[in-house]
């Protein structure tokens, strides 16, 4: 693991990271990070849909006013690049979540903390600037559930963003062949306190899926319970259905994130933008929805807003960017993105977010 806090040669665009974190992390480390579940056809597919759309340049554009600015569930955010949740941070950087927190602060850029963080909410909140979200798994115990949310409102985070899609988790064929472990270091920081639920022994003839794996996934009765039991707004990150989208808004839920979990849930699934427009055409026009899943570029981001996100969620590119430079690499990496928006947008003649529209874009062949 490379724990150097300084930009090393090479890198010209976010996405360089990528290519010089297989050097800075462990083998078996960096496998599990770029791979997603079973044959990591979904992950191919999150980063193939982008290469669907080109953007159209236009001329004569008077973008000297140009800004990314934008307001997001009360917040006042300078770029609509969000820092997604990522479990067990610690894999790419002694720092972990603190230094990508640092990150955040460092661009007023909003950093969403996950439940299986390598270190504890409280911890990322003192480090991170106002603009904070905690992801929560729901936990079989409703106490335990309580007790996180209590914590995160407690802490300062302005909202919560309720993790659907990842009751099974399979292993990513990739992962298993490099033999990848979570070290004994690395731990879900903030459920240490929580006694882990006992194991029901199945049955005979039962599933280890159906009434195994699935004994514990979340049902509606369970996001009507969470939405009664906290002050914060709740968004739903997992969402690829119209019919749930509907559904979730319908629920009071204050956002969607399309996202089929980096391709880490079922190996297969759409990839997130190829559903984005038919989920925005669910909810319509005025609802929140976030986009998650191969964001690598500037241009990337501005296709998902093109197709109908009001943000877009980075995940992989923040981990390969911690490995390589911890918390200033991080931070790079969020400029470089910002910077090759700009630059996407200028020539696309779009002085601001809202100009960017599904007419920017034109399928490419």
């Amino acid at each position: 693991m490379n724990s150097a806090n300084r930009i090393p040669p090479g890198v010209w665009n976010a996405i360089d990271y990528e290519r010089l974190a297989s050097q800075a992390m462990d083998a078996g480390h960096h496998a599990y990070v770029a791979g997603g579940c079973g044959w990591d056809a979904t992950v191919a597919a999150n980063r193939a849909a982008f290469a669907g759309w080109a953007v159209l340049p236009r001329l004569l554009r008077d973008v000297r006013a140009g800004h990314t600015r934008l307001q997001l569930a009360g917040m006042e955010l300078p770029h609509p690049l969000l820092l997604a949740p990522v479990a067990y941070q610690r894999l790419a950087h002694p720092d972990a979540e603190v230094a990508t927190a640092r990150a955040a602060q460092a661009t007023g850029s909003c950093l969403v903390a996950s439940t299986l963080s390598s270190c504890t909410l409280e911890t990322i909140a003192a480090a991170s600037g106002p603009a904070r979200w905690f992801q929560l798994y729901l936990q079989p115990d409703r106490a335990h559930s309580l007790h996180l949310l209590r914590r995160a409102e407690a802490a300062g985070y302005r909202a919560i963003v309720l993790t659907l899609d990842a009751s099974i988790q399979l292993a990513s064929r990739s992962a298993l062949q490099a033999g990848f472990s979570l070290p004994p270091d690395c731990v879900a920081a903030n459920l240490r306190d929580y006694a882990p639920a006992p194991a029901a022994p199945l049955s005979a003839g039962e599933s280890r899926i159906f009434q195994g794996a699935m004994r514990h996934a979340p049902l509606w009765d369970d996001l009507h319970w969470l939405l009664a039991h906290t002050r914060l707004p709740v968004w739903v990150k997992g969402v690829l259905h119209p019919e749930d989208a509907r559904q979730l808004q319908a629920a009071g839920c204050a956002g969607l994130i399309v996202s089929n979990h980096g391709g880490r849930s079922l190996d297969g699934a759409p990839a997130s933008l190829q559903m984005l427009p038919a989920l925005r055409a669910a909810v319509g026009a005025g609802y929140p929805v976030l986009l998650d899943g191969g964001v690598r570029s500037g241009s990337d981001a501005f296709k998902a807003l093109a197709l109908g996100a009001d943000a877009v969620l980075i995940g992989r590119l923040q981990v390969y960017a911690l490995a390589v430079a911890g918390a200033l690499g991080v931070a790079h990496m969020l400029q470089l993105l910002t910077e090759e928006l700009h630059a996407c947008m200028a020539q696309a003649g779009c002085a601001q977010l809202s100009d960017i529209t599904h007419d920017t874009l034109t399928p490419s062949c």
